[in-house]
């Protein structure tokens, strides 16, 4: 909240001139500073004292002092903001504990949509935006009518670098290289600005580049009641790749005029390697379980091989015009956004179909559920026909004992294109300032889910083109890098033949007619989708004495039609399209009040929204053999936006030396709330040849109704230039956010909202001075709800991600003003993710990916 505002601005750190912002031109209203720290506290400061709402900035050269290589890890620092990692790399980010569906972005002003594997969600995907190329990220925590509705907790705009910002020739360029502890994998990134003006033209022209291969430790598990039904053992290879360009003309004609063109390119992709073995404890061919281990006879072991591929892709274009006279100004912007989300996963599963013997034997001690020590036995046939017993003991896990292999192409394909239209005038009285605008958004969105449908019975099928598949081939000798303890080896098997073969197998199966590449996605799983938003505003700022409030209402309506398939009786894929409107009024005002010459008194109210993603409403189902337990995931398409009301509040008082300290709170009361909830499958409904998905988890989403969210964020901030001498350049940063919330559904009451932390802590002592820029950084956030367990499962099925901490120091020493050294040191505490079910005995996975180490040099010019 506002209390971040000033918080986060200590740590802006280099020079450069302030941007005007796009998301609310009103003079005043937002904060972005570049200066040295304690120029930059001041300036802030004074600066926050005469902003409308509340919002924080984070600089671009603020982001160079900490080691975030994404925008989402650089938001990470703010009070109250959390983020969700997948692998340890931050990806969604998390306001206020809300869920990521709350908050809503925009490209220098412009709204954007995300899209993520199978439009599971709206949240926009900051993994895919280095933090390089962007000039400034702004963070509004209460909304005024001018910014997008579909906002319930916080509206981020990234903004891109304009030529303007210095005149003059500007280069900027970086270069590091580093390692990961797990694994010994590289990282390295460069990136580099160019930007050249005068007094009436300007170009700027920049690229980033960023790439690591990591190893990643995991394990996961699923349950029957107390007893382990079955558990993996995983070893992901994966390397991970930041691409990021950006390019801008802007023209000044005179001094009240600009018009601008600029365009930014961002992809994350994501090549992984996956080795994983389930142990399927529940189907053993006898033997006991207990809650602390078990004793078991000939357990199934399922191996499942991939080299998959994963990307995401923005392209975003803006062309636009400012003009203004002596008491006006009107701007207008013209956006095509182009959002790519594509999955390749090649899945083989390797299955020990026929032969009981081929199953291991196994001992299990669950002293530690995170991670379990098995001993492994060969089995043997016992002293009666049909039966089987504990034959001698194994050191390693013979990866070649399998005789029925699966092969599942699988394919995922979500494409956004969006056309944005804008306009916005604002006319300055006496003491009121008049502002109302227009926008258009028109988007068409397609795509499908993630289906397993197509299974291919590559062990049946091969032999009838002339070709077989043996598991042994593909058995390495490269022992698997890990830190978690398993009881017996293992080592990686040749992820990439094996794909290799397997397409070679596909293309000479489809020429046989064994084979139809268009059965991957069935029909029920293809959407198409359209929306059209006409929205439009009108606010006032008056000002009076020692206060001001800034009020207006903002009209959207919004339309929708989604189009699917569903499937009757025969089989055969008909039709649907399902048509949604809505026209909405969202009121707002944000009042601010100087109690005395330090003290300073904020309050705000507002209505906003939260529309559905694009896969929960379609139709038709997908399903995931991966996980453990397995998932059915089915759309909703008759899911009603959420609508909610809420209300901000801050208390400031500003300090000597450049400091504040502050406390903030926010109350939202929400109607409609999205869910995703659980049961479990008890049929054959979604089997599959050689796969039995009973007992695997139905997810689906649904509104529930009335709901609240709310919190108090404490922070402190300031450089301790009272101190003497070298002293002088310690300061510190910390803010605390104590965050609570829940819904209700048809069959519970007082549901977590997922996603919630209760606490969320955020702290960095830091040193300036003498060119030396020293950071260390702690984050913390307790216990949060992850997936809700639904009907059939109840609070006992919710599943949890425990609470952890992250350690990173930042080094920067200035060799020259132009010349820099930097060291970037992360998760030092070498955590340990953890999810669970009901309660932390019953993890449902565990996740490591060790330290990371970053070195390098920067220069300005």
């Amino acid at each position: 909240m506002l209390a971040g505002s000033a918080l986060f601005l200590a740590i802006a750190a280099q020079p450069a001139s302030a941007q005007q912002s796009e998301a609310e031109p009103i003079e005043g209203e937002e904060i972005t500073v570049f200066a040295p720290i304690l120029d930059a506290q001041e300036a802030a400061l004074e600066q926050q004292r005469n902003a409308d709402n509340l919002v924080n900035i984070i600089a671009s050269d603020t982001v160079g002092r900490f080691p975030d290589q994404n925008s989402a890890a650089a938001l990470a620092r703010l009070p109250a903001v959390a983020v969700q990692r997948d692998q340890g790399q931050e990806r969604y980010i998390q306001v206020r504990g809300a869920p990521n569906r709350w908050t809503s972005v925009s490209f220098d002003g412009v709204p954007v949509i995300g899209v993520d594997e199978g439009g599971n969600t709206r949240a926009f995907r900051f993994d895919a935006v280095p933090a390089v190329i962007l000039d400034s990220i702004a963070v509004n925590k209460s909304l005024t009518p001018d910014l997008p509705a579909e906002a319930v907790v916080a509206q981020i705009d990234l903004r891109t670098y304009s030529p303007f910002e210095q005149s003059g020739l500007a280069v900027q360029a970086d270069l590091g290289y580093g390692w990961m502890e797990l694994g010994g994998g590289e990282q390295r990134q460069g990136s580099a600005r160019l930007s050249w003006s005068n007094d009436s033209i300007g170009f700027v022209i920049g690229g980033s580049h960023y790439r690591r291969h990591q190893t990643t430790d995991n394990r996961e598990f699923g349950y029957t009641g107390d007893l382990l039904d079955s558990y993996d053992v995983r070893s992901y290879k994966l390397v991970r790749e930041n691409n990021g360009a950006t390019a801008g003309v802007e023209w000044h004609p005179d001094t009240q005029s600009r018009v601008f063109a600029n365009f930014v390119y961002s992809d994350f992709s994501d090549d992984e390697e996956r080795n994983m073995y389930t142990f399927q404890l529940a189907n053993a061919l006898g033997g006991t379980r207990t809650p602390t281990g078990g004793d078991l006879i000939g357990v199934p072991v399922r191996s499942t091989a991939e080299y998959g591929e994963y990307r995401t892709r923005n392209y975003i274009a803006t062309i636009g015009g400012d003009v203004e006279g002596d008491d006006w100004r009107a701007k207008l912007r013209l956006n095509y956004t182009r959002t790519e989300n594509t999955t390749y996963l090649p899945l083989i599963l390797e299955n020990q179909q026929f032969n009981p013997l081929l199953r291991p034997s196994m001992t299990y001690d669950l002293s530690d559920p995170n991670f379990p020590i098995a001993q492994l036995y060969t089995t043997v046939p016992g002293a009666t026909p049909g039966s089987y017993a504990r034959g001698t003991a194994l050191t390693a896990l013979d990866q070649s004992a399998f005789d029925f292999v699966i092969g599942l192409p699988i394919v995922s394909d979500t494409f956004s294109d969006s056309y944005v239209a804008k306009a916005d005038f604002v006319r300055e009285f006496e003491a009121v300032t008049v502002k109302a605008g227009v926008q258009y958004d028109d988007r068409a969105i397609s795509g499908n889910t993630i289906a397993q449908s197509n299974a291919v019975l590559l062990t049946a099928y091969l032999p009838a083109v002339g070709m077989t598949i043996n598991p042994a081939d593909y058995v390495t000798g490269e022992a698997w890098e890990s830190n978690f303890p398993r009881g017996f080896d293992l080592t990686y098997l040749d992820n990439k033949g094996f794909r290799t073969d397997f397409e070679n197998g596909l293309v000479a199966l489809e020429a046989a007619g064994l084979y139809d590449p268009a059965d991957n996605v069935p029909a029920v799983n293809l959407y198409d989708i359209e929306e059209q938003l006409l929205a439009g505003y009108a606010m006032a700022k008056w000002e009076f004495g020692t206060g001001q409030v800034v009020a207006g209402a903002r009209v959207e309506h919004y339309a929708r039609t989604s189009h699917g398939f569903i499937v009757d009786d025969s089989g055969v894929p008909a039709p649907l399209s399902v048509d949604f409107t809505a026209t909405d009024i969202f009121p707002s005002v944000n009042a601010k009040f100087d109690l005395t010459q330090d003290l300073v008194f904020r309050i705000s109210g507002q209505r906003g929204t939260a529309r559905p993603s694009f896969g929960q409403i379609r139709t038709g189902a997908s399903i995931s053999d991966v996980t453990t337990p397995g998932t059915v995931s089915g759309g909703n398409p008759l899911l009603r936006p959420e609508y909610t009301w809420g209300t901000d509040a801050s208390l400031e008082y500003y300090l000597s030396g450049a400091g504040v300290i502050s406390i903030s709170g926010f109350y939202r009361w929400v109607d409609n709330v999205l869910y995703d909830s659980q049961d479990v499958i008890t049929d054959d409904t979604y089997d599959s040849p050689g796969i039995d998905r009973t007992g695997y988890r139905f997810v689906s989403s649904f509104n529930g109704s009335n709901g609240k969210l709310y919190g108090v964020e404490l922070s402190y901030l300031q450089q301790w230039d009272f101190l003497p001498g070298a002293l002088s350049g310690f300061g510190f940063q910390g803010n605390i956010a104590l965050l609570d919330g829940s819904f209700d559904t048809p069959s519970r009451q007082d549901v977590p909202f997922p996603g919630t932390s209760k606490t969320v802590v955020n702290a960095s002592l830091f040193y300036e001075k003498y060119g030396i820029s020293a950071r260390v950084s702690y984050q913390w956030r307790d216990d949060w709800p992850d997936t809700l367990g639904g009907l059939g499962l109840g609070s006992g099925g919710d599943e949890y991600r425990k609470g952890y901490g992250n350690l990173d120091v930042a080094l920067r020493y200035a060799l020259t003003p132009n010349f820099t050294l930097f060291a970037d040191l992360n998760n030092l505490t070498d955590e340990t993710y953890v999810a669970y079910e009901g309660s932390v005995d019953r993890p449902s996975e565990v996740e490591q990916i060790g330290r990371r180490f970053l070195f390098g040099v920067r220069v300005n010019y």
